[in-house]
């Protein structure tokens, strides 16, 4: 049995059914040239013959009345309880159709009783192509971890036609040999790490003070103080819409190099400047910043193991601003901030702040308070960092890789970025109760656009 962290244990806390706390991922594939158009059905038959299942994918979760809840290895997996497939009606086979579906799919919690994934395969695609959608609880893995698995599973060349389902592939070898070495650690080594926790959630605490006085100036922006009153937060409501948009590497490598941004940058001040204008549309006109929620990833290179290694932190975006170059700068300086603050500080104590912060909101949200109360941030985006060439299944080409994460607290909207084969992906998933998801989406790449031309056609100066 493998005991779960707090911040897994979190996950099950914080779970509700209009709030469920499961990651998920969108493939769209294209069928071989000259194959049969049964080639979706056939896989998942062939799915279906791949009865041996690996860790974390044959594990049930344990709650005890005297311990922490613990993952328990099961004897076999009923493949059947876990594999899907629907066939889209002809005439309905366009990509809403494709992204209601999944939308559906995203939405009812994982059953208990049984380990925590899921994997549809979804046939019928106009331009012979065909999706699989898959959804793995988040105690069992985090975003990054999710898509390092999917990749796994794939090929890098159409040639290579074995088949390598993500629940058949060993994914954390090597774990139990780690978890002897960290138990053999001596007892001044553990005092050692306890006091440099201590010391990180101090300085932590230090920042957060500091600028909550204005002595400091963006080190981290403060939760629990971003607008509350926008179509962006409230009391997270059960039904789900799920919306994407893309822009092209190349163009983004273009004015990363022009402005000596990073694709954070430039990715951050596209949403800032749709996010902007999809409020005022909405009768929102905010007179301070956008507050998003930020994942980072705590993981030590090498480091192969489930479960979530991950920090939450607040960061402020651009003052608001009708120049896009002017938007790009002000998030840089926020983002230059954040990250000096966070290499500043060991990654338990970000850990530690995530839970604190975590735990006021879901209290919130318990409580039904989420309507009445300042929300962490406006909202949450995430970056998950993805292959640069096209991957294969099966001889099927991967065209593109949607990641599709869960709501925080008090937010009905989560954005997750990611990088595939030449292009940048914006996943947007939300409540049914935010309005007009799809026209926020297209103000993305919209505002992508406008920086474009600010920076390259009006000539801006490298800052």
């Amino acid at each position: 049995m493998t005991k779960l962290s707090l911040l897994d244990v979190a996950f099950f806390i914080a779970e509700s059914k209009a709030s469920p706390k499961h990651v998920g991922g969108l493939m769209i594939c294209k069928r071989p040239p000259r194959a049969k158009t049964s080639f979706a059905a056939d896989l998942f038959r062939e799915y279906l013959t791949f009865t041996d299942v690996q860790p974390p994918f044959n594990r049930i979760i344990r709650f005890s009345l005297t311990a922490m809840p613990s993952w328990q290895e099961c004897e076999a997996v009923e493949l059947t309880e876990h594999l899907f497939y629907h066939q889209l009606p002809r005439g309905k086979n366009g990509r809403e159709e494709l992204y209601r579906l999944v939308s559906d799919l995203h939405l009812p919690m994982l059953d208990r009783s049984r380990p925590l994934w899921e994997v549809h395969v979804i046939d019928g695609l106009s331009e012979a192509r065909f999706a699989i959608y898959v959804k793995i609880h988040h105690a069992s893995a985090d975003g990054v971890t999710m898509m390092r698995w999917a990749v796994n599973s794939l090929s890098p060349t159409a040639d290579d036609l074995e088949l390598k389902p993500l629940w058949s592939v060993p994914h954390i070898a090597g774990v139990r040999s780690r978890l002897k070495e960290k138990m053999a650690r001596s007892l001044l080594g553990d005092l050692a790490g306890a006091g440099k926790h201590v010391l990180g959630i101090g300085r932590l605490a230090a920042m957060l003070l500091l600028e909550s006085v204005k002595l400091t100036k963006n080190a981290i922006s403060l939760p629990f103080v971003a607008d509350g009153n926008t179509p962006l937060t409230g009391q997270v409501t059960p039904g789900r819409q799920f919306a994407t948009t893309s822009v092209s590497m190349e163009r983004v490598s273009l004015i990363r190099m022009r402005t000596r941004s990073t694709l954070n940058h430039v990715a951050l001040t596209c949403l800032d400047g749709a996010l902007h204008r999809y409020l005022r549309e909405e009768g929102v006109d905010l007179q301070r910043p956008i507050t998003i929620q930020m994942p980072v990833n705590l993981r030590k290179e090498g480091d192969q193991r489930a479960g979530n290694k991950i920090g939450i932190i607040q960061v402020e975006l651009s003052p608001p601003t009708d120049d896009p170059y002017v938007r790009l700068r002000n998030i840089g300086f926020s983002l230059r901030n954040v990250r000096t603050m966070i290499d500043s500080v060991e990654p338990e104590a970000i850990e530690s702040y995530t839970l604190i912060t975590g735990v006021v909101g879901q209290l919130a949200e318990m409580l039904k308070l989420s309507n009445h109360l300042p929300p962490t941030g406006n909202t949450l985006v995430s970056n998950v960092p993805g292959p640069a060439e096209y991957l294969y299944l099966k001889g099927a080409r991967l065209e593109e890789l949607h990641p599709i994460s869960t709501l925080p607290a008090g937010n009905l909207l989560n954005i997750t970025l990611f990088s595939y084969a030449g292009q940048l992906y914006f996943g947007l998933i939300a409540t049914d109760e935010l309005p007009n998801l799809p026209r926020l989406s297209n103000y993305v790449a919209a505002a992508f656009t406008e920086l474009e031309q600010s920076v390259l056609d009006a000539g801006k100066p490298v800052p």
